[in-house]
């Protein structure tokens, strides 16, 4: 259930739900999600499905770490993306195969030092991991990033995370208005911030402080 032509029939089913960024499709099939998952878990990695990761976590579906990335490089490539929510290291690796540098962050230790592993593994040396307060932004507060992705759902955007997006940035986050989650871009222009609601999502919440 990890063979090449498994990981070619999940681009498939991505290119039918309108992922059509060739890079992004590569990635995709490149990526070897199974790593990223229990091994209990392993013959199910390439369901275009969210699955546990454990301490109340889930690793995205497929589609939603493949459109959230798509969504970042509709601007062009950036030099540097901030990623919230670490989790396994999954939505960090596809990540880390297409743009120059990544900075992530990750609240949960045991997460943080999993992701840590399995990127290290990879040769994914392109990743700068922290483990602190996604809410708090880049412990660096004069750090400032071309894209920022959130891989929580917040109800209110963390001010030092707004701080942290560069002159023309542009980022992608689940936003829970209280009734549902919808996935946003926000992009900050000359007038200011600009929201743009795209589709409806699930995510879990954005939490402050450590575990």
């Amino acid at each position: 259930m990890t063979s090449q032509r498994t990981r070619d029939r999940l681009v498939k089913r991505l290119q039918q739900q309108g992922i059509y960024n060739e890079r992004v499709l590569e990635v995709m099939r490149r990526v070897p999600r199974h790593l990223f998952v229990d091994e209990a878990l392993a013959h199910r990695a390439y369901e275009d499905t969210a699955l546990p990761i454990g301490y109340g976590q889930t690793i995205s579906q497929p589609y939603i770490v493949a459109q959230m990335t798509q969504l970042l490089l509709e601007e062009g490539m950036p030099n540097s993306v901030l990623e919230i929510g670490t989790g396994c290291g999954y939505q960090t690796a596809v990540l880390a195969n297409i743009f120059p540098q990544v900075y992530s962050i990750e609240r949960i230790e045991a997460l943080y030092l999993q992701a840590k592993q399995r990127l290290a593994e990879l040769e994914l040396y392109n990743v700068q991991l922290r483990y602190t307060d996604g809410t708090e932004g880049w412990p660096n507060p004069s750090y400032r990033f071309d894209r920022i992705i959130m891989t929580a759902a917040c109800t209110e955007l963390p001010t030092a995370l707004v701080s942290q997006l560069s002159d023309r940035g542009i980022m992608v986050l689940p936003f829970d208005n209280g009734v549902d989650q919808t996935m946003t871009r926000i992009t900050r222009g000359s007038d200011g911030l600009v929201s743009e609601a795209l589709e409806k999502v699930v995510f879990v919440p954005l939490l402050p402080g450590l575990n």
